[in-house]
């Protein structure tokens, strides 16, 4: 189960910050975010070298895609295309809001269930596929949580920890290279892993090679700002891998 923390602040120098962790198994090949696609240039993007797609990418024009897995759906399916995809085919486009308009016309039965998030520094939406349709909406301003149920969802229990600790907690200023106590936070291991509690925790490790992986933080400035999108990541479980700046 990964997680996404989305803060939305419209009028604010940086109007999008974004926060990341993704669980996997630790044997699924990958590579960290870079310009791997000769056909999508424009497009910087965490690779999963089995399937081809992504999980996490940015492009040129500011946008910005995520693809969580739903709760039981876990794994691909060799009859169904891959959820990675999806981060591509919505970084395709210029805008999030005509991205997220476009893929939501997509067959819901052509996937597993997922969760995608698409957002710029002027909208964000959140689109949910629970195998039968395809549902798009808006996510508000604030801070949000996403995981394997719906937006916010108290019945997650890493949502009902941790979404009050974000929302309390010091914002990133990533005009001063400052990312607050975020990096904490996804370094959070609240949960008995080994008792197989880890819907709690922010990053866990279970004894059969399935946890955090890697972490991200985004950041987008303002339009028309002379400031540029920032991305800081992590390629190991961010509570003992540092964060490094993704060149873009």
């Amino acid at each position: 189960m990964c997680t996404l923390v989305l803060l939305r602040r419209p009028g604010s120098p940086w109007p999008l910050l974004l926060a990341a962790n993704r669980d996997e198994m630790s044997g699924r090949p990958w590579r960290g975010p870079g310009r791997w696609w000769d056909d999508r240039p424009e497009l910087v993007a965490g690779l999963d070298l089995l399937a081809g797609g992504s999980w996490l990418g940015l492009n040129d024009f500011g946008v910005v895609a995520a693809v969580l897995n739903r709760q039981g759906s876990l794994g691909p399916d060799p009859r169904k295309r891959s959820r990675g995809e999806l981060v591509l085919e919505a970084l395709d486009h210029a805008d999030a809001a005509e991205a997220a308009r476009a893929l939501s016309g997509l067959s819901a039965a052509a996937y597993r269930p997922f969760n995608l998030l698409v957002a710029d520094n002027r909208d964000a939406c959140w689109l949910s596929n629970d195998g039968r349709w395809i549902s798009l909406r808006p996510v508000p301003t604030g801070l949000h949580m996403l995981t394997a149920l719906d937006l916010d969802d108290p019945a997650s229990p890493r949502v009902a920890t941790h979404l009050g600790r974000f929302r309390a907690a010091q914002p990133p200023d990533p005009g001063r290279d400052e990312w607050g106590d975020w990096p904490a936070l996804l370094a959070a291991g609240d949960g008995d892993t080994q008792a197989g509690r880890e819907e709690a925790a922010m990053c866990f490790s279970r004894l059969d090679g399935f946890g955090t992986v890697s972490s991200a933080l985004i950041a987008l400035p303002a339009p028309g700002a002379e400031a540029r999108p920032r991305w800081r990541f992590a390629p190991g479980p961010p509570d003992r891998t540092a964060f490094q700046e993704v060149a873009l």
